[in-house]
């Protein structure tokens, strides 16, 4: 038996280790992977059944599994020229991709400055919460908010830099005049507008 340590491991180290610890076996033999992680282990496991090795985990504690394959003779021989890349299994922690309208400079119908208030209020506890949104679309009277003098600069930066996908509608931005202003996030059209929200688990619209 061939015994592997890949504790504190990201993938795909731990399935790399264990392919050149079964590269190594000499004929038939089992290899036997520590993993501190339950994505490990099952990253393993797809591994050995695609290759058709016999695989059992075992956890030993919530930061200790021990995973154990058994190869067969002909299977070790093919081992041997196996080229294939590690493949991840990537988990979303069961995060929505989320996805923010925003279709006016103003939030509400009444008063404009109240409006203008109630939308930097607005973005600003937006960037205060504990999950981002994965894109912020700007759109029509929205687009003015992504340009030079908004009142939310700062705080679309500050998600932007935290990996928040700003975009701003390109005719829009034309047709306002304030192609040269945009100060934050990059230029989209329509046809991207309508993949971005098909996609999305959540559309928030202030």
């Amino acid at each position: 038996m061939i015994k592997v340590n890949a504790m504190g491991d990201a993938c795909p180290i731990p399935v790399v280790k264990t392919k050149e610890a079964i590269k190594s076996l000499n004929g038939a033999g089992e290899v036997e992977t520590m993993v501190d992680n339950e994505i490990a282990v099952q990253n393993l496991t797809k591994m050995a059944n695609q290759k058709g090795y016999g695989v059992k985990s075992e956890k030993i504690s919530n930061t200790e599994f021990k995973v154990t394959m058994t190869i067969g003779e002909g299977q070790a021989a093919e081992a041997k020229n196996d080229t294939t890349e590690a493949e991840c299994i990537v988990p979303n922690n069961g995060k929505k991709n989320r996805v923010v309208v925003i279709s006016s400079s103003k939030m509400g119908e009444g008063d404009d400055q109240l409006g203008t208030n109630l939308m930097k209020a607005f973005i600003y506890a937006l960037g205060q919460q504990d999950e981002l949104p994965n894109t912020i679309l700007l759109y029509n009277g929205g687009a003015h908010v992504s340009c030079e003098g908004s009142l939310s600069l700062e705080d679309l930066k500050s998600m932007e830099a935290q990996g928040v996908e700003i975009l701003t509608c390109g005719t829009c931005l034309n047709f306002y005049g304030i192609a040269d202003k945009l100060a934050v996030g990059g230029v989209t059209n329509m046809y991207d507008i309508v993949e971005k929200m098909e996609s999305a688990d959540l559309i928030i619209r202030p």
